[in-house]
């Protein structure tokens, strides 16, 4: 049978309102069990993500601080290297030197027999090639000790200077200032900036 429509507006919203309040079941609000579980639920949840940041922000610090270390060690390592790399540069210059103070005792007594030889005019063929020969040994001594960055102190008319000079006899000269150098005895020589032989010099007085 079918249902007559109220007549008016307001019977029939009153109408609607009856029909909407049947239609809606009982149980159509969830039971007070469900609201508690429900709260649990969200609880747990709030805490998992506590634990969660707070393991996160020990990692943070665990890899922070493995960092700091990591470059503590990289640090120590390349002082290390460099230490290192400075004992074997000094080992080696050292080394040279050595050889090089062993080695001036020969271009001294090269230059001696130099000095000494007769001239050419006076000399015959075979002297003549055995000069030859000592001045080709000189040269060579004096090639290598310069790429080695070894050079001669100047001495010979220069003012006495103890940094490179040593006077080892004073001697009347007129006409020059005291203490200026006369005569090499003999030659100095540098290593660089670095005196490895003091020049040995006669001076005035």
């Amino acid at each position: 049978m079918t249902k007559k429509a109220p007549d008016g507006k307001e019977n029939y919203k009153e109408h609607l309102e009856n029909k909407v309040q049947q239609d809606v079941p009982e149980n159509s609000v969830p039971p007070e069990g469900n609201v508690e579980e429900c709260e649990v639920v969200q609880e747990s949840s709030v805490s998992r993500i506590v634990e969660l940041e707070m393991e996160l922000k020990k990692q943070v610090e665990q890899t922070n601080k493995f960092r700091d270390e990591l470059l503590r060690s990289a640090a120590d390592f390349e002082n290390f290297r460099k230490q290192k790399e400075r004992e074997a540069m000094m080992a080696s210059s050292r080394t040279l030197e050595n050889i090089i103070r062993e080695l001036l005792p020969v271009v001294d007594d090269v230059r001696r027999v130099l000095t000494h030889a007769p001239l050419s005019s006076e000399t015959s063929n075979e002297t003549r090639l055995y000069i030859e020969g000592v001045e080709l040994v000189k040269k060579n001594l004096e090639k290598w000790l310069g790429e080695k960055g070894v050079r001669a102190i100047e001495s010979k008319g220069m003012m006495l200077d103890v940094n490179f000079h040593e006077a080892i006899s004073q001697v009347d000269q007129p006409g020059a200032e005291p203490d200026t150098i006369i005569e090499e005895y003999q030659t100095g020589y540098l290593l660089g900036d670095k005196v490895i032989r003091h020049a040995k010099v006669i001076v005035a007085r």
